[in-house]
């Protein structure tokens, strides 16, 4: 961590973490846990014990003050003014976890908080389709800022917080590693949005408004850059051990032919594409989240990193 953030945040280790909520137990099975975790990551219920629940105490608390600012509001306009939902960002690499910590928490927020209804959305949905960004020429960009439909990701996450529903918004299949046409997910009333995304903390050029505006509460989950890329390579070997059965699998083609052409490739991607995307656009906006979850080689969060204000 750069000096400047350090002198923003709190610092704990993650003994201290766990300390500041014993009493908890997780509202999930390990089966349960091994179900929802992020293809090739690694999670085990000790970790919700030691990071997750006490992170959903604090979330709960920051949700406390957010109700009850809302109704201030109210009283000071002398009406009835319904509280929007809460919407927590979750930043991060490729590779580095993001997806097993949303759904974590979704999974521990709607069974802790049981008349909420709780959602999960991921931003790849509001990447523009492969045939746009070819067409333009930025298939190497594909993750940076430019390379989302940011005034669609913008216009959604306003419709949410005036609870207008239902809601739709685009699929993205990681198997075909595009858009897919004219399916959808539907989001139906949400109380608490969980936003789930490599760029949901970036500021892209030329907007006025930022996805992060709309979050009561975000995350940034960090390791080593070094650690991120053999995650990314560990994970890219694994799908083309399942990818050789799956003709219509984008990477089947790379699951067929010679392995270390495969490997030598998505060195390639990683370093051309991931990696410029983390070190110019990812990590700079690091400092705009409220915690920051550290993880070592092992998978494992060894620190925790709590905004001072």
């Amino acid at each position: 961590m750069q000096a400047k953030e350090s002198k923003k945040y709190h610092h704990f280790t993650r003994p201290e973490w766990e300390s500041f909520y014993l009493n908890g137990i997780p509202p999930l099975t390990e089966e349960e846990l091994q179900e929802i975790k992020s293809f090739n990551d690694k999670i085990s219920l000790q970790d919700v014990q030691d990071i997750y629940m006490p992170l959903t105490h604090l979330i709960k608390l920051y949700m406390k003050e957010y109700d009850s600012l809302q109704q201030s509001k109210g009283l000071f306009m002398q009406k009835y003014q319904e509280t929007p939902p809460f919407i927590i960002g979750i930043a991060g690499s490729v590779a580095v976890g993001k997806s097993t910590t949303a759904r974590v928490l979704q999974m521990m927020l709607s069974r802790i908080f049981k008349r909420r209804n709780v959602h999960l959305i991921t931003t790849d949905g509001f990447l523009y389709p492969n045939e746009y960004l070819l067409e333009n020429n930025m298939m190497d960009q594909k993750g940076f800022p430019e390379s989302y439909d940011m005034e669609r990701l913008i216009g959604f996450l306003e419709d949410v917080k005036r609870r207008k529903s239902p809601l739709q918004i685009p699929i993205y299949s990681h198997e075909v590693y595009n858009i897919i046409p004219d399916e959808f997910q539907e989001i139906c009333e949400p109380d608490i949005l969980i936003v789930e995304g490599i760029n949901v903390l970036q500021l892209p050029a030329n907007q006025q408004i930022y996805v992060s505006d709309f979050f009561d509460f975000s995350i940034f989950v960090d390791a080593d850059p070094k650690t991120i890329e053999k995650w990314y390579l560990d994970r890219f070997e694994a799908l083309l051990d399942s990818a050789f059965l799956e003709p219509n699998n984008y990477y089947y083609s790379y699951a067929t032919g010679p392995r270390e052409e495969a490997m030598e490739m998505a060195r390639g991607v990683w370093k051309r594409v991931n990696l410029r995307n983390l070190e110019d656009y990812i990590l700079p906006t690091r400092h705009h989240a409220e915690l920051i979850l550290r993880k070592q080689a092992n998978h494992q969060i060894s620190d925790v990193y709590l905004t001072k204000y």
